[in-house]
């Protein structure tokens, strides 16, 4: 009797907890390491409960081989589709750290509550923005959506992760630089064009502190542009994640 409780609940919600624990060790705003471990933990094990019961009931293997490849094949499947959109997020702090380093803060960090570590300063402004339109849009419940409708599309124990779900989440990871590039043209080109037009002050007239007049300018520079395009980021971002939601679906694809 209780092996057959344990044949039948037991292991079907161990699978399905690794995959949303997979999601949740790297999915934005879920993977924040400031929330303590027994928050997640809690969440994990909630979600699973609420899961279990509507995805599709499949046999599985009965050997140890095939429950290492299946439990590795869950977790697997759970990370991919959280870093997905996590490479947004790498990508605006790509933009903060070139930023920060045009506008004379590369040696300005403070504490990144989301890594732990110290991180620049234009960097954790960029990512704090970030997350707070990733919450506004509800983009953490797209995620959960995608995750449940993930048991349907692809049934615990017939994951098989391969080369083109691994190819396409490399493809997913050069978009990371091309949002790092995008969000800090504006600082970047303008920063540049006062650097050349004070190159040539110093060649006219060589008395002026170029370097203490450039610093000031670009950093008031970068403050009046970056106040200009916030307002972009939203639609933005939300065109971000909704390209990363729908690589995740087409990920699912690929490993079913």
């Amino acid at each position: 009797m209780v092996s057959t409780l344990v044949r039948r609940f037991f292991f079907p919600a161990l699978f399905v907890g690794l995959r949303v624990g997979g999601l949740m060790a790297f999915a934005p705003f879920l993977s924040n390491r400031a929330f303590p471990a027994r928050v997640k933990a809690g969440l994990t094990v909630a979600i699973t409960i609420l899961l279990v019961p509507s995805y599709p009931q499949q046999s599985l293997p009965l050997t140890a081989g095939g429950w290492l490849a299946t439990a590795l094949g869950e977790a697997a499947l759970g990370l991919l589709m959280g870093l997905s959109v996590q490479f947004v997020f790498e990508g605006f702090q790509l933009a903060g750290e070139v930023a920060g380093v045009q506008m004379g803060f590369a040696l300005e960090n403070m504490f990144d509550p989301q890594t732990n570590a110290t991180s620049p300063v234009l960097s954790v402004f960029y990512q704090t923005i970030a997350v707070l339109i990733f919450l506004q849009l509800n983009v953490h419940h797209w995620m959960l959506l995608a995750l449940a409708q993930s048991f349907r599309l692809v049934p615990v124990g017939t994951v098989a992760v391969g080369l083109p779900a691994v190819r396409e989440l490399f493809r997913v990871a050069e978009s990371m630089w091309v949002i790092g590039v995008e969000i800090a043209a504006p600082v970047l080109v303008a920063t540049m064009a006062v650097d050349l037009a004070l190159s040539f002050l110093s060649r006219i007239s060589p008395q002026v502190p170029v370097l203490l007049v450039g610093l000031s300018v670009k950093q008031l520079l970068g403050y009046l542009l970056m106040v200009g395009v916030v307002a972009l980021w939203p639609s933005y971002l939300q065109s971000r994640f909704f390209v990363a939601i729908v690589t995740s679906e087409q990920i699912l694809h690929l490993v079913h």
